[in-house]
């Protein structure tokens, strides 16, 4: 199943149920950062976000990929999907391979068993495949307490939309992340990059597709590429998502 252009639920029920899903099911990270740190994150994702795996590489990079193997090949608004084949190369060359849902089901309107089951099908291919699948970010964004509570004994992590910075004692079962999207999504990825270095904090960037007409998901690689230089040059060092929780 390929999944459409999305737009959360923005009543006040859905508010106030996001707000509340961050305060419970807590799991505090423990981090021992030497300098503050970027990790570059890649959705779906779309075959033109494998290919910008190169940019990274050339800084020394390697990116975290939160994969759908549902979506396989399959063709949506953001262009081809990444196949098995992409997704072992990724994983080859270093890049982290982690975890959407397998159909990119929305975590928080699936039911219980519907989530796991999807989820245990998801770890199964990635891993097959060479990832480690041991982080996860949630579809859409979308999260609920029953979510987060389920999923957490499964994951290393699992990734909010939220944008934020990590610092220790940070909530591993919902991380915040920054996205890098639309006409203002380098400029304010670029405003958090400078906030994690005056604060000496982990920050999370996430984008879909790659390319030089990208959706309103996306960036471009241009985009991309000076984003990494700045980080590098502000002093940040770039780690895939395991890579900072594994110190």
């Amino acid at each position: 199943m390929t999944p459409q252009p999305y737009s959360a639920d923005a009543g006040l029920g859905a508010k106030l149920r996001r707000r509340y899903a961050r305060l419970v099911h807590r799991r505090p990270a423990r981090l021992a950062l030497t300098q503050p740190t970027v990790s570059f994150t890649f959705d779906d994702a779309p075959a033109s976000a494998a290919t910008a795996a190169a940019i990274l590489e050339r800084h020394q990079a390697r990116g975290t990929y939160y994969l759908c193997a549902g979506l396989f090949d399959e063709t949506g608004h953001m262009g081809r999907y990444i196949n098995a084949a992409e997704a072992a190369d990724l994983a080859g060359r270093g890049h982290e391979i982690g975890c959407h849902s397998h159909g990119h089901i929305d975590a928080h309107r699936a039911g219980e068993v519907a989530l796991l089951a999807d989820s245990e099908r998801n770890v199964t291919r990635l891993t097959a495949l060479g990832g480690s699948a041991r982080h996860f970010a949630f579809p859409y964004g979308e999260v609920s307490p029953v979510a987060k509570a389920r999923l957490a004994d499964r994951y290393g992590s699992l990734r909010g939309v939220h944008a934020g910075l990590v610092r220790d004692g940070g909530d591993l079962n919902q991380l915040p992340a920054v996205g890098i999207e639309g006409d203002s999504g380098e400029a304010v990825a670029r405003q958090w990059i400078d906030r994690a270095v005056e604060t000496h904090a982990w920050l999370i960037l996430f984008t879909h597709d790659v390319s030089d007409t990208p959706s309103p998901w996306g960036c471009t690689p241009a985009a991309l590429d000076r984003l990494a230089a700045h980080a590098r040059a502000a002093g940040c060092a770039l780690k895939t998502v395991g890579e900072v929780l594994d110190r």
